[in-house]
């Protein structure tokens, strides 16, 4: 080892770049969150938490920002035919919106 380096060429910053079309930002999330995240990662046998967490938030946007009870009401009355979760055949739900 040498007793002094010289470090006046040297750049400050990551040392391989991001890809384009990502940003690096600092965000704080709640410990519980991304604790579930990472338990899904490992479920899946491997992977990025903060890859999928991307997705997570992608897939929110690209539904226009709908509300999560609004986007899982409507993909159960897809399922069920179209039907108005309201009509009197669902006798025991209520639209509590």
């Amino acid at each position: 080892m040498r007793k002094t380096y010289d470090f006046s060429k040297g750049k400050r910053g990551a040392i391989i770049p991001l890809r384009p079309g990502k940003t690096r930002i600092t965000i704080r999330i709640d410990n519980e969150i991304i604790g579930w995240f990472r338990a899904q990662v490992e479920a899946k046998g491997g992977g990025s938490y903060q890859a999928m967490i991307n997705d997570v938030l992608k897939e929110h946007v690209r539904r226009g920002g709908e509300a999560l009870e609004a986007y899982l009401r409507r993909i159960i009355r897809e399922e069920l035919g179209g039907k108005d979760s309201r009509s009197p055949s669902y006798p025991f739900s209520q639209d509590r919106t």
